[in-house]
């Protein structure tokens, strides 16, 4: 089930706000930029697909998705708990960062967890299969995929070279609950 957090930065231990309705959590991040969807796919697909299969369950989402935002690229990327790089790819979105272009992300299968530093808050989004998140250029966040990652997600981009990891330095990310 899908679930937004928000606790106060020097708080990671209370959540002031803890949302599961779709609805709430899209109107909550709304007030801080962040859009967050739900899309169903045109006929069934699981992970192991052919990412071809797979862009075509959300064809109509993604075009429109592309045609309002001007993306130029689309892929698809699979995470399986078995894959030997796990432990490195998951530290490498680990500390806060921002980037140059919206982080774009769609979750066909599995879950992984956004987590927001805006305005003294942190808000933490834990995205599920049917969750589509767009993280503002420049936000503040750092994405947990779990210790055992397993997910299957759409990436969009506007710049091949746009969605470099600028990192704040700040050790924020430390202090938070991590995604187990």
């Amino acid at each position: 089930m899908s679930r937004l957090r928000i606790f106060h930065d020097n708080d990671p231990h209370a959540p002031t706000h803890t949302l599961h309705a779709h609805a709430d959590i899209a109107d909550a991040l709304k007030h801080i930029g962040v859009a967050f969807e739900q899309w169903q796919p045109a006929h069934p697909v699981t992970p192991g697909d052919p990412a071809e299969a797979i862009m075509a369950a959300y064809q109509s989402d993604i075009d429109r998705l592309v045609a309002a935002r001007g993306f130029k690229s689309v892929d698809v990327v699979s995470i399986a708990p078995d894959n030997p790089n796990r432990e490195a790819m998951r530290a490498k979105f680990l500390d806060e960062h921002a980037h140059k272009e919206d982080e774009v992300r769609f979750f066909v299968a599995g879950s992984g967890q956004f987590n927001l530093h805006v305005g003294g808050k942190v808000y933490e989004v834990l995205c599920e299969a049917g969750d589509l998140i767009s993280v503002p250029d420049g936000a503040t966040h750092w994405f947990d995929m779990g210790p055992q990652p397993s997910f299957v997600a759409i990436r969009f981009f506007t710049e091949p070279d746009g969605w470099v990891g600028y990192f704040t330095g700040s050790d924020i990310a430390l202090r938070f609950p991590r995604y187990a």
